[in-house]
């Protein structure tokens, strides 16, 4: 009887919030024009902490959204309404079994920011020792999975689609909602960011003089607070409190660039969302926070990326292909000839800059990712995640220090990673056994020619041509000659149909044969039907 009345209690739930979220859109009239970016944004923020945080994450996906949405979304980040302070400090004493006085020598209620999942308190240890505790707010997780739990019932009843040059490809919104769920789901359990952070420690930091980031302080963290050491200082976005406090911005660029691609291609753990608010200077020491985010990447995908580099540098498309290819999985056919195409015009375009430095290496990874889904090949999520951490990353770059070139960057520590795993021996007895596969094959060579020629005397050579990229048009024409035929045979059975009126074959109608009067209709409609379709498909050359 209670499962049946929480279910009744759910239904009712689901009808109020999908009415309330119908009002905010027939609010904002999207049905009239649409959404502009500022609209898009205001109706996330009516619509709640799930759409907000949504629009969070989305503000970072330009594979998936113009630049000018992204720019505007990047707006959610901003404050929210605080959470009243009884409230974060009862969270707290909840989630340890303690009163705050016994945790802390001192709690700040004013909050050092307020987010639309949590929101973070200073405070003193009872040791001394400066802290930030993040609050989830209360009731947030519930009605964040219930608002997915309506959404992934909405989206079965909405169908979208995007015109590619080739095709329409319909967009899986179910397994959109599935990505941001899970990414949701991660920053609602506190645990993952600890894990994460400490993980991070371990993998990413190499000397905490030059690059650092917080401390977990274990006791004080659980699913649902987050307590790590205190950082004293400001966002990398205040460049002006940089050069103010005489620190030389160049040089903790350099280390925030390589300390990220020590992520990304030695650790194979990198943050994930490293936009200007998750980079904090202090005292002239770069700091990582907010580890809600990650991205892992494999060694086979950062060999990859390393031979697709010095492809590129090397305009080697050959090699370019081949590191393509191994990068994702194809699904459906692949026309290679075409993919070596383009991939040489981007080769060729980005190479033929003046200066390396000039490059946007956001830029060319987010063409070559598109370039690979045009082409049937779907890469992994972990490459793309990656692709979009180094576009964010790239964005922090140019707006910090302009003057560094990450495209130079990432060039040094490939040819230092190649260095490192270059094996002579292996690479020598790698080059004979070419060598000696190559002088086998030559010595082969004589005969083969005689064979060639002494086939071509005797007229039994054969030769056979394998045409590629002319599927589509060689498609059009079989369509065309079944339709001509189709005309030609409604041309034959109208004259046939005439005969048979000569004939005065019984049964009649008006003294006309009944067979005739079917064959008239037949050949009529046969012939309109093949001529439509005749008529569209020549359209098609």
């Amino acid at each position: 009887m209670s499962e049946q009345v929480n279910k009744t209690e759910g239904k009712k739930k689901n009808r109020k919030r999908t009415a309330q979220i119908l009002g905010v859109f027939a609010k904002h009239n999207f049905y009239t024009n649409g959404f502009t970016p500022e609209e898009l944004r205001t109706t996330l923020e009516d619509l709640g902490p799930t759409y907000v945080k949504i629009g969070q994450i989305m503000s970072s996906r330009t594979d998936m959204l113009p630049k000018s949405y992204c720019r505007e979304l990047e707006k959610l980040r901003s404050e929210v309404k605080p959470l009243d302070a009884a409230v974060a400090r009862e969270v707290i004493e909840q989630e340890t079994g303690k009163r705050i006085e016994e945790l802390y020598k001192e709690f700040r209620d004013e909050p050092l920011g307020s987010a639309s999942i949590a929101q973070a308190h200073y405070g003193v240890l009872l040791d001394g020792t400066r802290v930030v505790t993040k609050v989830l707010r209360p009731g947030i997780a519930d009605l964040m999975r219930d608002d997915f739990v309506l959404l992934n019932s909405l989206a079965g009843m909405v169908s979208m689609t995007a015109e590619g040059e080739d095709e329409t490809e319909t967009i899986d919104l179910k397994g959109i909602l599935h990505e941001l769920e899970k990414v949701t789901e991660e920053e609602l359990d506190f645990r993952i960011d600890a894990d994460h952070t400490r993980t991070f420690r371990e993998l990413c930091l190499e000397d905490e003089t030059v690059c650092s980031c917080p401390r977990i302080i274990d006791e004080l963290s659980t699913e649902r607070i987050l307590t790590m050491t205190y950082v004293d200082g400001y966002s990398i976005s205040h460049r002006d409190f940089v050069e103010k406090d005489g620190y030389d911005r160049v040089e903790i660029g350099k280390a925030l660039v390589n300390n990220y691609l020590h992520q990304v291609l030695d650790a194979g753990f990198f943050h994930g969302d490293p936009h200007q608010g998750n980079i904090m200077i202090c005292s002239g020491v770069p700091y990582w926070i907010d580890f809600g985010m990650v991205g892992r990447i494999s060694e086979a995908n950062i060999s990859s990326i390393q031979n697709l580099i010095f492809a590129l540098v090397q305009e080697d498309v050959e090699a370019m292909t081949n590191a393509a290819l191994a990068m994702g999985t194809v699904h459906g056919k692949l026309n290679k000839s075409r993919l070596m195409e383009d991939l040489e015009s981007i080769s060729s375009r980005y190479m033929s800059a003046t200066n390396l430095n000039d490059i946007d290496v956001g830029k060319l990874m987010t063409e070559l990712t598109d370039l690979l889904n045009e082409h049937h090949i779907v890469v992994s999520p972990e490459y793309t995640m990656m692709v979009r951490s180094l576009v964010t990353m790239e964005g922090v770059l140019e707006m910090f220090c302009p003057e560094l070139d990450l495209f130079g960057f990432l060039q040094e520590k490939l040819l230092a990673r190649a260095k490192e795993s270059f094996d002579v021996k292996e690479q020598l007895a790698s080059s004979i056994e070419a060598l000696a596969a190559t002088a086998a094959r030559t010595v082969k060579l004589p005969g083969l020619a005689t064979d060639v020629l002494r086939n071509l005397v005797k007229g039994r050579l054969k030769i056979s041509f394998e045409l590629t990229g002319y599927e589509g048009p060689f498609r059009v024409l079989v369509e065309v000659i079944i339709n001509v035929i189709l005309s030609i045979f409604a041309c034959v059975l109208f004259t046939g149909s005439c005969m048979i009126c000569m004939a005065h074959i019984p049964p009649m109608i008006d003294g006309v044969p009944l067979f005739a009067l079917g064959g008239f209709a037949v050949s009529i409609a046969l012939a309109i039907f093949s001529v439509k379709n005749l008529r569209k498909a020549v359209s098609k050359f």
